[in-house]
């Protein structure tokens, strides 16, 4: 019996095989004469920018990198004051196999990975879902009440019944272009007003059932948890994630996914036109400029970036990987960098609020069997309460572990917006009290408290964007922003990527995916061109396009 192929991030709305174009022994292409050693702005140390950064300088061109922050983004691997290799994942945490072309640079630089501690999976052992002041053990659905198992059964009937679910997953797996676009092109014209919430609701075999079985799938949903706090989002942007399997098979990177990004800036590839050894560390004179204040045009072949000092930088070209708020805030932007319609789709991104407080503890005690029950005295914890999902990471028996206390989204976020960690971290622990009134979790805690709510950091503004019904044709401006033959000269040469450009927001493979159309964006603008057996996004745009809907 042949094994069935993988589900990668393979489209849907734009169906290019990144993973094989960065992997192709014929590289992502060639600069024109005259070209090499140019300087190319790079506005943001995250991910997205520093695997754009990354590539463009294996090209021979020199990325001079700008970051007004800390270098990672939104991987951001804090470390725990009195043990370093105690880490709270502040940002990006989990990470899909079907995420191939994050992975690629994952495997470039030899990270290890552990499967994450999801519930209900082996990586978690054991799975505590508390709703309504019931707490319930279990290792595996079939040791949950049977409300649980139809839920997840009217999920999977429900993609099938209305999505072609199964024909469009098989179609993503062989890479079946014609057959992906003849399912999902229709899908975004007919879902494109519709919410998570109203798929639900309104989906037959939802409708079979009680309320209670919908409050239970926004509760603790399935493969990671709840999904009420994306209720309000299009269910196209939700069906993108299950189609590509983001939501499972996730893995989490050992000592900290921002080793990633460091990673990258770091490395020594081989490069067109820079000696052996070069680095984006050697070619930034060991340090990433500071945050950008200003952006403009000064002719048709040059943008000048001004920093925080009020330094200058000429440049050909432009690539700006932080949010899209930042461009009408925090950033000074030539209005006509742009044109108005891009103007409202960045302006119109929508962000989710997220929070998350961690604590360090003396050992990985949950562990410890509770003798009146023969099972672990602590598990991975889905809650209705304030904490919502609580994750337990295991360093060893010898060695300090980490509790994730509370991973909350949306209006559970701003709950705990105004609030210090350390009452972020007394409320959780007040709260998780009530799930295990005989354990003393405080007595494991040492340290202080780590927490963050991303929507409060100036350089972020949010965690992440969440599509609102209405917004594909916004998302599609901004995913497509790279094709600019058919632009004006001043609007050219500048490009944008990270993942609120992207069609997945919050997975890091978006944020790759875009800083790879970038990529092919600032060579062909620079007149350089891809190999002919290795085409790239650019050259394979008019048969891949996502499907434009009318204006």
């Amino acid at each position: 019996m042949n094994e069935r192929k993988a589900v990668t991030v393979f489209g849907p709305d734009f169906p290019f095989a990144y993973d094989n174009w960065i992997t192709h022994p014929d590289g992502l292409g060639t600069l024109a004469d005259g070209q090499h050693g140019k300087t190319v702005a790079v506005i943001g140390a995250g991910m997205s920018g520093m695997v754009a950064a990354f590539e463009l300088m294996k090209l021979g061109l020199k990325p001079l990198i700008f970051e007004s922050g800390r270098m990672g983004g939104r991987l951001r691997s804090e470390p725990f004051t009195n043990s370093p290799q105690s880490i709270a994942e502040l940002g990006g945490m989990r990470f899909p196999e079907s995420a191939t072309a994050f992975n690629h640079y994952v495997e470039l630089l030899q990270l290890q990975r552990r499967p994450f501690p999801n519930p209900l999976t082996e990586a978690a052992g054991s799975t505590v879902i508390d709703l309504s002041g019931e707490p319930r053990f279990a290792r595996t659905m079939q040791d949950l009440p049977p409300l649980y198992q139809e839920v997840a059964d009217a999920w999977t009937q429900a993609l099938n019944d209305e999505a072609h679910f199964s024909e469009l997953q098989q179609a993503i797996v062989d890479r079946d272009v014609a057959t992906i676009k003849q399912y999902w092109d229709v899908l975004v014209h007919e879902w494109d007003d519709r919410t998570f919430y109203d798929f639900v609701a309104t989906s037959k075999a939802f409708q079979r059932l009680s309320f209670r079985h919908r409050e239970v799938f926004g509760q603790v949903g399935f493969g990671t948890g709840g999904w009420d706090s994306d209720f309000r989002n299009t269910m196209l942007e939700i069906l993108r994630v299950v189609l590509t399997e983001c939501d499972d098979h996730q893995h989490y990177i050992v000592g900290g996914a921002e080793q990633l990004p460091r990673g990258l800036w770091t490395a020594t590839p081989a490069c067109q036109h820079w000696p052996q050894g070069t680095s984006l560390k050697s070619l930034n004179n060991g340090a990433t400029r500071s945050g950008v204040k200003k952006i403009q045009r000064v002719d048709n072949k040059t943008l000048r970036i001004t920093d925080q000092y009020d330094n200058t930088y000429d440049t050909p070209a432009v690539l700006a990987t932080c949010q899209s708020w930042l461009l009408t805030t925090s950033i000074e932007t030539d209005e006509q960098l742009f044109s108005q319609d891009h103007w409202m789709a960045l302006d119109r991104t929508s962000y989710m609020q997220s929070s998350k407080t961690f604590v360090m503890v003396d050992r990985p005690f949950w562990k410890d069997l509770d003798p009146a029950t023969g099972q672990p005295c602590m598990s991975m914890t889905l809650t209705d309460r304030l904490t919502r999902g609580t994750y337990l990471f295991d360093n060893g028996d010898d060695q300090p572990g980490v509790i994730c206390l509370s991973y909350a989204w949306m209006s559970d976020a701003l709950k705990m917006l105004p609030l210090p960690a350390e009452e972020r971290a007394r409320l959780a622990l007040n709260a998780l009290q009530k799930i295990y009134p005989t354990l003393d979790i405080r007595s494991h805690v040492i340290g202080n408290p780590i927490t963050i709510s991303w929507e409060a950091d100036p350089n972020f503004l949010g965690a992440f964007k969440g599509a609102l019904p209405g917004h594909y044709r916004y998302n599609r401006r901004m995913f497509t922003h790279f094709m600019q033959a058919e632009m004006q000269p001043e609007q050219q040469g500048i490009f944008i990527a990270g993942d609120d450009v992207s069609w997945t927001p919050g997975w890091a493979e978006g944020a790759v995916q875009t800083a790879l159309n970038a990529v092919w964006g600032i060579v062909h603008h620079l007149g350089g061109h891809t190999h002919p057996q290795n085409p790239g996004p650019g050259d394979e745009f008019e048969a891949l396009a996502p499907v434009a809907m009318s204006e």
